[in-house]
């Protein structure tokens, strides 16, 4: 199977109907993204990573206005949300919620939250496995502000997030100010939404027990279905890429992290021609470019990232992979990232 198999969601049918609440047309929108005219028509159509952010970027060209993405997230009724998203609005508290958006975001993003507790904050970041070219700025925004939303709907109270942190420059307009009504901070290394811990534990008051117990098998039905079509290679490499920074990882830690043991793991990864240390080479390089292609990364913290105890080794090992060091490699792809 390929393993681009991974790479692929459903547009839900709320965001069609979120454009055209603004005033961009469909059509309009899939012409400017260079997309089958239809797929706003077929429900079955499927994007991937690079489509779903060319989509992003054509409504930032249709509509430069800022604070667009919070706009849409605002516009859209929370009924019309799909399946995977509309549960954690049923769901027991703010924390509920949101491990049910994290856990489901797949079956209608290709993106992947992660939601990290700690004693006074609650860090969720975005990760996109497949993807080689920076999220739009929009999509950030509206990712942000869904999640926001879910707690202010939610709770039914107007509850603001600790601080935000963000990559892009610091814009003129106030309206992400006056949206989340926190500290944000821009120029950031990555882009974060932290909330108060003290907010995950308040209860929702649409709280829906039956309805839960009748969704919730349906979705993890179908996000099973989803990973076993993919490639266990591409499923293998994603959370070996999100897991190099705190070191090596192991077979054992990858089978853990994907709730297969051991010896099923590397039973699905022989079938598939590949090993477990091809793979995490694989890892290192994809991961590797991507990063590289930020100019502002510094590379010895690109080696970090990639689990390298030192610098020299990274410069070794890319000059295997590559031919070059890490800064010719920028040097030679610099007009290509861009």
């Amino acid at each position: 199977m390929s393993g681009t198999a991974a790479d692929r969601c459903k547009v839900p049918p709320a965001f069609w109907q979120a454009v055209e609440h603004i005033g961009v047309p469909p059509a309009m929108l899939l012409r400017q993204a260079k997309l089958p005219a239809t797929l706003h028509l077929n429900e079955q159509g499927q994007v991937t990573t690079a489509q779903y952010f060319a989509l992003w970027k054509a409504l930032e060209e249709l509509r430069p206005e800022p604070g667009l993405g919070l706009k849409l997230v605002q516009s859209v009724e929370t009924a019309v949300h799909p399946p995977s998203s509309l549960a954690a609005f049923y769901a027991r508290d703010y924390r509920d919620g949101l491990l049910r958006i994290a856990r489901f975001k797949r079956l209608c993003s290709p993106e992947q939250l992660q939601v990290e507790e700690g004693k006074d904050e609650c860090i969720v970041t975005v990760e996109w496995p497949y993807a080689t070219d920076p999220e739009p700025a929009i999509s950030t925004d509206v990712t942000f502000a869904s999640l926001v939303e879910l707690g202010r709907r939610g709770t039914g109270q107007h509850l603001t997030p600790k601080r935000v942190e963000m990559v892009r420059p610091r814009p003129t307009s106030d309206v992400h100010q006056k949206y989340f009504e926190c500290p944000i901070r821009y120029g950031a290394a990555r882009s974060l939404l932290i909330l108060k811990s003290a907010d995950l534990d308040r209860p929702f008051p649409g709280h829906n027990k039956e309805l839960l117990e009748i969704l919730t098998p349906a979705l993890a039905s179908a996000l099973g279905e989803l990973q076993a079509r993919s490639s266990i290679k591409e499923q293998v490499k994603v959370v070996l890429k999100r897991s190099l920074a705190s070191g090596r990882p192991e077979l054992s830690d990858v089978a853990r992290d994907l709730g297969l043991s051991e010896r099923t793991l590397q039973r699905r990864i022989t079938e598939e021609g590949t090993s477990f240390r091809e793979l995490l080479v694989e890892a290192r390089q994809e991961l590797g470019r991507r990063l590289l292609s930020d100019p502002a990364a510094d590379i010895d913290e690109v080696a970090c990232l990639l689990g390298y105890q030192d610098a020299s080794s990274f410069y070794r090992a890319f000059r295997y992979w590559e031919g070059v060091t890490p800064s010719r490699w920028r040097e030679l792809h610099g007009n290509k990232l861009h």
